[in-house]
């Protein structure tokens, strides 16, 4: 029995392999952003989703993106819809790289601006994708540590998680899980695996 529940579980490993590998996820770095770093990501995505990726090249942020609300940052709502609309036909997805600051409006679960307005109208956060969906954006500006190894770990759980939720995983309650609520603090991602827990897993497949 147990022979035959590995055998499956080879399989089904196996089948989502092959249908992620179908698919092609375009790196869209924007403005002068480091190779290291857009490579990193490339590497980290395609290993751990096993798809395949492709960096496009750099291009300016839209500037139909950026806000003086609270300081000059870019929506990143705007952003991903920008990158939907614009997507070329030879990518299934696109996850966007940008070391500026992002936001978003935040939300209660009733659809409304959480109060008091003035803080959470625009909310500073670390990445944003739609769940399910084909187009997410990364910013590495909320993620900066002195140590290389500690900043490039955080970058990619964020974009890890980020397109995590362009192929449908929503919040996981495991503290240890990489698809985790951050809920914007960085303890949160430093605490995180990066690795997606067996119920994560499992919706995946």
């Amino acid at each position: 029995m147990r022979i035959v529940l590995l055998v499956f579980s080879l399989f089904l490993f196996a089948c989502q392999s092959n249908e992620t590998q179908k698919l092609t996820v375009g790196i869209q770095p924007y403005g002068i952003f480091p190779e290291d770093k857009t490579d990193t990501i490339a590497k980290a995505i395609a290993d751990f989703y096993q798809i395949k990726t492709v960096v496009l090249p750099a291009k300016e942020l839209y500037k139909e993106a950026f806000t003086e609300v609270k300081s000059p940052r870019y929506r990143a709502d705007k952003m991903i819809n920008f990158q939907k609309k614009n997507k070329s036909d030879s990518l299934d997805f696109v996850l966007g790289l940008t070391s500026k600051d992002i936001s978003v409006t935040k939300k209660d679960k009733w659809g409304k601006i959480k109060t008091p307005t003035y803080k959470y109208a625009d909310w500073g956060i670390m990445g944003l994708a739609y769940c399910p969906g084909n187009s997410c954006i990364v910013s590495t500006f909320r993620i900066q540590h002195s140590n290389p190894k500690t900043h490039f770990t955080r970058f990619k759980k964020v974009a890890v998680h980020e397109f995590g939720h362009n192929l449908g995983l929503p919040h996981c309650p495991d503290k240890t899980c990489v698809m985790t609520d951050a809920v914007e603090s960085v303890k949160t991602i430093d605490n995180a695996k990066l690795a997606l827990c067996n119920d994560c897993k499992n919706l995946l497949n």
